[in-house]
Formats: C-alpha cells, structure tokens, sequence
C-alpha cells in the first residue's frame, strides 16, 4: 500500500468531492484509506507544491533515479504512455495530495515495490487561476 514518506495528504475540497463519487466510491486502499483524513482545503488556498489533480509534477525513481513527468487524471482522461495516470492507478493514487520534496511509495500491478521523490512541480492548475478543472 502506498505511504508517505514525509508530510501528509492535503486535497482540495473540489478534489476530494469529485474523488468520493468517482468510481461508484469504489476506489483503491490508499485513496479510501486517505480520503476521510485528509487535510482539506479550498482551491484558492492550496500550497502551489501540492499535487492535485491535473498537475504535472516530475518524480525520481528512487532505485533507479529515473526521472519522469507524470500527471494525475481522471480514468477518462489517462494516457499512461504520455505520463497521464489514472489516480486509480497505483502510481497515481500515491502522488495525489503529496508535496515536492515527498516521498510516494506503490505495488505495481505484478507486484513490484516503487519509490519516488517528487522533484519538481512543473504545473498546478490552482497555481494558474484555473480553480475548477
């Protein structure tokens, strides 16, 4: 199950809303288990260094120390090979709501333990004015 290694989740309220209905509320152990203690916040006043959703963020392998650029979407929207994952997917249930600077770890699909740093924020909606996509 993904944990963090420093700092909590913080979601804003819209996130968090859209997130609960999605899926029939069937969602992955970490989102449901970090949904209901999560810190909430209006969009207006979430920290441009929190990953919410749509923002693109650049992660480092911590085995490896691989970069990528990935964005966390909505399944309608995923694009795995062009670094837009599913927030159901593992990798992107564990980035959202986490900061530059944590730690993000995850079970692929077969199994495989991952770690990564969150390096960089590249974009955040919030950040751009953009407070309800």
């Amino acid at each position: 199950m993904p944990t963090v290694k420093s700092g909590g989740r913080t979601l804003t309220q819209l996130d968090f809303t859209r997130l609960c209905k999605l899926n029939g509320g069937l969602l992955p152990d970490v989102l449901d288990d970090h949904l209901p203690v999560a810190d909430l916040v209006n969009s207006r006043e979430v920290p441009g260094d929190v990953i919410t959703m749509n923002s693109q963020v650049e992660i480092r392998m911590q085995e490896t120390g691989l970069r990528r650029r990935l964005t966390p979407v909505y399944p309608t929207d995923a694009e795995p090979v062009s670094g837009f994952v599913s927030v159901l997917s593992p990798v992107g249930a564990s980035l959202l709501g986490l900061r530059v600077g944590d730690t993000a770890t995850w079970v692929t699909p077969n199994g495989d333990a991952c770690a990564a740093e969150v390096v960089s924020m590249l974009f955040q909606p919030e950040a751009s004015g953009d407070f309800t996509t």
